[in-house]
């Protein structure tokens, strides 16, 4: 009898080493920074579920919030609000230091949402012409997989034969001031970056890069979007990755790990002058919103606002970078990224990231390649120094 196991790995056989296919490893159970597949075998995460799991597999409290909402209302009509609405906003506005909140479901439609918040921004407050407004990209990115995204990536895998693109976008290599300044002019509404750019390697734009892009979008009349949702809420030590350069964003997207890993729960957070400019009936979702979406996020913020998570991170990535740096001529070449988020880059001439992601899935880790010689490491904030040290003894050995 086949089981579903092996129907899996059949279907990874037949996809082969497709950039965004999973690992054929079917998961059943998960708890703290483990997972348990339908055969009984753990593993370790190393991905945090793709950075959606910042606070472990079933954090109690999170669990907690989300029992206590089934047991009360689950979804309400648009046209009414609910209980946790208004706090959520309230309180995620608190910690990330802004005065207004767009709830989504997703990513992808956070972006797009800032998208809109923009171009409409642009046209009613900035002045710029009808359907001329631009918005200035890096190249490297990745922001989600809608049409409208995929039109400013320039990764084949995502963007190939879904045109015709979207106009309005204008990219820039990432890291590149001079670059940016040239690209920015009376028709730039926003420039959007990844403070850290995540799909492309964990890479950390240079010192003074986000000062630049800040004085740029000032001096231009521009707005600097900041796209947070796989480096906000504490994965790289402190609650936005863009409070390590002292700049503060227009606009910043958050997902991913505002749902704890429960529900897909997603935000654009900013000044109430520029997300104000949608008015009631002009931007909304079905499931934005929902009741349980806002309690698991009050939850998230709550286990945010104590500094515990921002500090775990600050601490055990001091560790993980530190363990990883061992690794630098022992297969690995670079190592890039902050807090618990890494970058590691094979060794030429050594396995692809496939083969030593499939090795690490032996030894009992789940981490994925995101090129074809580059891992990205981000495991949950409650994850023990010992089980880095054992992971990273299962990456040297994959390595070899």
């Amino acid at each position: 009898m086949t089981t579903s196991a092996d129907a899996y790995i059949k279907l990874d056989e037949e996809w082969g080493a497709h950039n965004y296919h999973p690992l054929p490893v079917v998961i059943s159970e998960g708890e703290g920074a483990w997972v348990t597949d339908v055969e009984g075998k753990r593993y370790l995460d190393f991905l945090s579920g793709y950075s959606a799991l910042n606070f472990g597999h079933r954090h109690p409290d999170l669990i907690a919030a989300a029992h206590r909402q089934l047991d009360r209302l689950t979804l309400t009509s648009r046209a009414f609000h609910n209980d946790q609405f208004g706090l959520f906003c309230q309180e995620l506005a608190t910690l990330t230091g802004t005065e207004m909140v767009l709830t989504m479901n997703t990513g992808a439609e956070a972006v797009e949402s800032a998208i809109k918040v923009a171009r409409k921004w642009a046209y009613e407050v900035k002045g710029v012409a009808p359907d001329q407004a631009e918005i200035v990209v890096a190249a490297g990115n990745f922001h989600g997989r809608t049409t409208t995204i995929v039109s400013f990536s320039d990764d084949s895998v995502a963007r190939d034969n879904y045109g015709p693109y979207t106009p309005g976008f204008v990219t820039v290599p990432y890291g590149d001031a001079d670059a940016l300044r040239g690209a920015i002019n009376e028709r730039t509404a926003a420039v959007l970056l990844e403070p850290i750019q995540g799909e492309a390697g964990v890479v950390v734009p240079p010192a003074g890069y986000w000062q630049a892009a800040r004085a740029a979008c000032d001096a231009a009349g521009a707005l600097l979007i900041a796209d947070e949702i796989q480096s906000g809420l504490a994965r790289t030590g402190t609650t936005f990755a863009l409070d390590h350069e002292g700049v503060r964003a227009d606009l910043y997207t958050l997902g991913k790990a505002l749902g704890g890993g429960i529900i897909p729960l997603s935000a654009v957070v900013g000044s109430a002058a520029i997300l104000g400019v949608l008015k009631p009936g002009q931007h909304g979702s079905t499931f934005g919103g929902n009741p349980v979406a806002c309690a698991v996020g009050r939850a998230v913020v709550k286990l945010l606002e104590t500094g515990e998570f921002q500090q775990r991170s600050t601490e055990l990535g001091a560790h993980l970078h530190g363990r990883l740096g061992e690794l630098v001529g022992h297969g690995l070449t670079e190592v890039r990224g902050r807090g618990m988020w890494a970058g590691v880059d094979i060794a030429p001439g050594g396995k692809s990231g496939r083969e030593v992601s499939l090795a690490l899935r032996d030894r009992g880790v789940l981490c994925k390649e995101t090129h074809e010689h580059t891992l990205r490491i981000a495991p949950p904030l409650v994850i023990t120094e010992a089980e880095i040290d054992h992971s990273i003894e299962a990456l040297a050995a994959s390595l070899a």
